[in-house]
């Protein structure tokens, strides 16, 4: 298993075979190594990035126009660092539109189902109309003396994730709220060693940690689905992201993330449907 921790590696995919008969179904070789995890297990959006570059990669695009920006990902199992297999069917390839299936697979088990369909983000243009909420609620860059989680941080043994990302949540939005209201978790996020991409976005879609921390519930909130919207490419810079609930039920849970680039535009949007952790 490779040690590196940079986020180009772990989205580095080999291709095993091309084995379908008419040459729509693709299969390659990735890794995710303890790096890429929280706690013990797999990150989920670092699953879901890769299962982006699966479906882009077999795709093939040689202008570099279509990108994913839709997917929708059901997580099967949690699987542990290390090798795994990616195979991907083409339901449809269009002219503005194509839709690839990937499944992410570990030994002889499934662990995530994802649905990726690709197309043109965003131009580098004004919206018609947006509503977007970071801008007024967080700086380009993160406060003066707010520390990266590592070493002596209060989140260092858990998100190992922070070996290959800057993380800065402001932690004074993790826990209940002293009015009482809705959990609203801000923190800024970048890669180490490289400016952020399409894929390091989505996984900044899921890079929070669960709203459930607003109610005292803070064990292992494990994502049962998950849809991330590419809405453009984002600028190099920190990316910002807010992350809310509609409703923490005793068993389930949404959670919402909206991850704005340096120059204020919406980049992604996700929303998950997780199971509430045990007391």
């Amino acid at each position: 298993m490779t040690d590196s921790t940079l986020f180009a590696d772990a989205m580095r995919l080999t291709v095993l075979d091309g084995g379908g008969p008419d040459g729509d179904t693709v299969s390659f070789a990735g890794e995710l190594n303890e790096h890429w995890t929280i706690g013990p297990k797999v990150h989920g959006g670092a699953m879901l990035a890769l299962c982006a570059n699966a479906a882009r990669t077999a795709h093939g695009d040689a202008a570099g126009v279509q990108q994913p920006v839709a997917v929708s990902a059901s997580y099967l199992g949690a699987p542990d660092p290390g090798p795994m297999r990616l195979t991907t069917f083409l339901r449809k390839r269009g002219r503005r539109i194509s839709v690839v299936d990937v499944e992410l697979s570990q030994g002889d088990r499934t662990a995530v189902h994802a649905v990726v369909t690709l197309g043109e983000p965003e131009h580098h243009a004004p919206p018609l109309l947006s509503v977007n909420p970071v801008v007024p609620l967080m700086t380009p860059e993160p406060p003066p003396g707010l520390e990266p989680i590592g070493p002596g941080h209060p989140m260092e043994h858990v998100v190992h994730l922070a070996h290959g990302c800057d993380i800065r949540p402001a932690l004074t939005t993790l826990g209940p709220r002293s009015d009482g209201g809705p959990p609203v978790i801000e923190m800024w996020v970048r890669p180490k060693d490289a400016a952020p991409d399409v894929l390091f976005a989505l996984l900044c879609g899921d890079v929070s940690a669960p709203v459930t921390f607003a109610v005292n519930r803070m064990g292992w909130a494990p994502t049962v689905q998950l849809t991330a919207y590419l809405r453009a490419m984002p600028a190099d810079g920190w990316l910002r992201v807010i992350c809310t609930t509609m409703q923490i039920g005793q068993d389930w849970f949404d959670e919402d993330h909206i991850v704005v680039d340096c120059e204020g535009r919406i980049v992604v949007q996700t929303r998950q449907l997780a199971m509430v952790p045990g007391r």
